[in-house]
């Protein structure tokens, strides 16, 4: 039986980082000298999706300001507390296409598991804040009769890998995962949706990129960076390892009210992420998850930031603007 799940407490150098992430908004504040409105601001919001957040990612944000856009991120606000019509616990309609704990079967050929619930950092606007992982999570049995829906089914040619983050998994836990998948003739590709890449830049280890890239199949890795502050020395360290390698590394953010809502941030990370080797192809249009309206951007905005963008990149640099609609068959592209 292959059971997925968190962090097993190994010695390895990204589990120790992982377990010391800040899960205190004291803490936060003394570390990055907040004022303790900042604290009294958050605290309910805290209890409802508790903050957490890996040290290095910490040490990209500038003390003392609280408009700093990657702290924006990742601080519990009373904005979350607000219900807004429109904005829901499943925005992407996660729960009305899972035929199977774990497994989500939205696009014609493609599907995707939710490996784990477990995750290095707390981003407010994250889609699944709501998901109810004790019940929707690929483990054991479960994880089981998801691999036999794949060989079921002719038609998936690619896996995609979510959670949570598929990299909180320990190297031993992916592997077994990996070689049930290689089993599979007709799966191609197996895609990993990360954030830990940029946020964790130790888990991207040299055991991890032979794993990732002595397979059967095509192994992608898409990273999620929203903001040209968070490619730091040693993530674009980490990233440039993967680069060289078989792997294809691409890029999508999410379009973020007050964090990257501007043609110069966004033109600033794509070419941060093409001298990492990453290639961005997606930003997307916030998904409205109850919890988190004050990041939302007008589609009118989010349509001349695009038109300002294209005057500053070359194409091949040039993310779609998209956004997913629950229960389409596809991404829409907006822009």
């Amino acid at each position: 039986m292959i059971t997925l799940s968190e962090p097993n407490g190994q010695s390895n150098c990204w589990q120790k980082d992982y377990a010391a992430a800040i899960t205190s908004l004291t803490a936060l504040a003394e570390i990055l000298e907040l004022p303790s409105k900042a604290i009294e601001n958050g605290e309910k919001a805290d209890q409802q999706f508790k903050l957490k957040v890996p040290l290095d990612y910490v040490d990209c944000i500038e003390k003392g300001n609280i408009d700093d856009p990657l702290l924006r991120q990742i601080l519990p606000v009373d904005d979350e507390n607000r219900i807004m019509p429109g904005f829901v616990d499943d925005p992407v309609g996660d729960l009305n296409a899972s035929p199977l704990p774990g497994l989500i079967h939205k696009y014609r050929h493609r599907v995707l598991l939710v490996t784990t619930p477990a995750c290095a950092i707390h981003c407010r606007y994250c889609f699944r804040r709501h998901y109810p992982y004790t019940e929707g999570s690929a483990n054991g049995f479960e994880f089981k009769q998801a691999i036999s829906y794949i060989e079921s089914n002719k038609e998936i040619s690619e896996i995609i890998l979510s959670g949570g983050d598929p990299l909180s998994l320990a190297d031993a836990q992916l592997e077994k995962l990996l070689q049930a998948l290689e089993t599979i003739d007709h799966v191609k590709t197996v895609r990993f949706h990360s954030r830990l890449a940029v946020t964790l830049p130790s888990r991207l280890t040299p055991s991890l990129k032979l794993l990732l890239m002595n397979r059967r199949f095509k192994t992608v890795m898409v990273v999620h960076c929203n903001h040209p502050n968070e490619l730091s020395v040693r993530v674009r360290s980490a990233l440039r390892l993967f680069a060289d390698s078989p792997i294809t590394l691409l890029n999508q953010s999410v379009l973020l009210a007050g964090v990257n809502d501007n043609a110069a941030t966004l033109a600033e990370l794509s070419y941060g992420l093409f001298e990492s080797g990453v290639l961005p192809y997606y930003i997307h249009m916030l998904d409205p998850v109850q919890g988190a309206e004050h990041f939302k951007v007008s589609r009118d905005n989010a349509n001349k930031i695009m038109k300002s963008i294209e005057k500053e990149l070359p194409g091949y640099l040039l993310p779609r603007l998209v956004e997913e609609i629950a229960g389409e068959a596809s991404k829409r592209i907006v822009y």
